[in-house]
């Protein structure tokens, strides 16, 4: 399962001067509507992170929040993605706490 974290946007017919500084004052401060969190599988050799905001060419940076998260990274790469989608495939082990947080780039 995977989560997304979500800061105010500026919509595609525009927004307000207020909402636009916020938004603008966000991605300057790092605070930006592109990461989210996953939990890789276990007993499984993939998980899947459905994310609207992923592509087909969008690079995925991974960061382990847990040590088995860390020790599963040795191991843990992208073997497919596409418009909404990415395929993380991993080894399989019974842990359940490997939890990773996710950047989409692109």
């Amino acid at each position: 399962m995977s989560s997304s974290n979500f800061y105010p946007s500026v919509p595609p017919g525009g927004a307000d001067a207020r909402t636009t500084a916020t938004v603008i004052r966000n991605l300057v401060d790092g605070k930006s509507n592109n990461t989210g969190s996953i939990t890789l599988t276990a007993n499984a050799t993939s998980t899947n992170i459905t994310d609207t905001r992923v592509g087909a060419n969008s690079v995925i940076v991974l960061m382990p929040k847990s040590a088995n998260a860390a020790n599963a990274m040795t191991a843990v790469y992208v073997s497919a993605r596409g418009t909404g989608t990415v395929t993380l495939t991993h080894d399989s082990n019974a842990a359940t706490d490997r939890h990773l947080e996710y950047a989409i780039i692109g």
